[in-house]
């Protein structure tokens, strides 16, 4: 197994047991570009100089900053800083480096996507750990709540959502750090010069039909970098001496007005449900749709979360 990212201490009351976090994602790119002189083909290296060296000589190549004679500064004033050394930063107090002390629990479905973070599998510390471990995560299973607390690494404090996995053949932990609420920007400014207009009770039906009828199970395996494919195959052309493949400009929308009506009428009649795809018979669209769409808003259902009920403290 990996080396894990962080081990401590779950804490809830004066329950404990140790844990290890395991980041969950990796980079899957292939890609990866270097700078390169235009003139000589060489790749160009970055080195850390003194400011003053480039400053006072700008036309010179100034002598490099040796790694060990770097140490952090905190600019405490234009211009004046004091220095921290790597060793004063460990020693920091910050209760949240060896332990997650839950405060609270919210239900899973509170946990607005734009506070989750970064993802991390947490598992056991070790064999003797299990057991503790194994009670929380089905309690946290049948209640549908989610664990939060605070958790430091990075050189930060994070909050930290931890949940347990649908999956009981693998009986671990998810843990989401998340972001302050002050890290997020108010949506107010950017959506108040949205204009308001009348949603049309046939186009809003055509609407949920249409997306009925495109709806299926997530499956992320079916989604590929398509930029980085695309670059591979620029390199593979530049390598082989062949036309480089270049992007279609669109053909340019001269005046042309699109009847929303006929564009719903027109993507419904072009979308096949799974049913009918498998060849059986698929009920006529129903005409109440409309009506369906009002008793779901009556029931306060949405889709979308307002600004008012977005901005919880974390």
């Amino acid at each position: 197994m990996a080396r894990p990212y962080w081990s401590g201490q779950i804490q809830i009351s004066l329950v404990s047991f140790g844990v290890k976090l395991f980041v969950a994602t990796e980079s899957k790119s292939e890609i990866r570009f270097h700078q390169i002189s235009r003139k000589t083909g060489e790749r160009v290296r970055h080195q850390k100089v003194l400011a003053s060296a480039v400053e006072d000589n700008p036309g010179e190549a100034a002598d490099p900053v040796e790694k060990d004679e770097i140490v952090k500064g905190y600019e405490y004033r234009k211009g004046e800083y004091v220095t921290i050394e790597p060793k004063e930063l460990e020693q920091l107090r910050v209760p949240s480096k060896h332990v997650i002390e839950v405060t609270q629990f919210v239900g899973v479905e509170e946990l607005d996507p734009e506070y989750l973070e970064k993802p991390y599998f947490i598992v056991p510390e070790d064999d003797v750990q299990a057991e503790a471990f194994a009670v929380v995560r089905k309690a946290l299973q049948k209640t549908k709540k989610a664990a939060v607390g605070k958790i430091a690494f990075g050189g930060r404090e994070h909050v930290i959502a931890i949940t347990a996995t649908d999956d009981d053949k693998l009986g671990g932990m998810m843990g989401y750090t998340m972001r302050y609420q002050e890290e997020l920007r108010d949506p107010a400014e950017y959506f108040k010069e949205i204009k308001k207009v009348a949603v049309n009770a046939d186009s809003l039906g055509l609407a949920m039909d249409l997306i009925k009828r495109k709806a299926a199970k997530f499956d992320p395996s079916k989604f590929k970098d398509g930029y980085e494919t695309a670059v591979k195959e620029l390199v593979e052309a530049k390598i082989r001496h062949a036309p480089i493949p270049q992007d279609e400009e669109a053909a340019p929308r001269r005046g042309q007005v699109i009847n929303l009506m006929d564009a719903l009428r027109k993507s419904v009649g072009s979308e096949t449900t799974p049913a009918a795809a498998s060849g059986k018979k698929k009920p006529a669209a129903s005409a109440k749709a409309p009506a369906a769409a009002k008793t779901a808003e009556e029931k306060g259902i949405a889709l979308v979360k307002g600004a008012s009920g977005r901005r919880k403290s974390a």
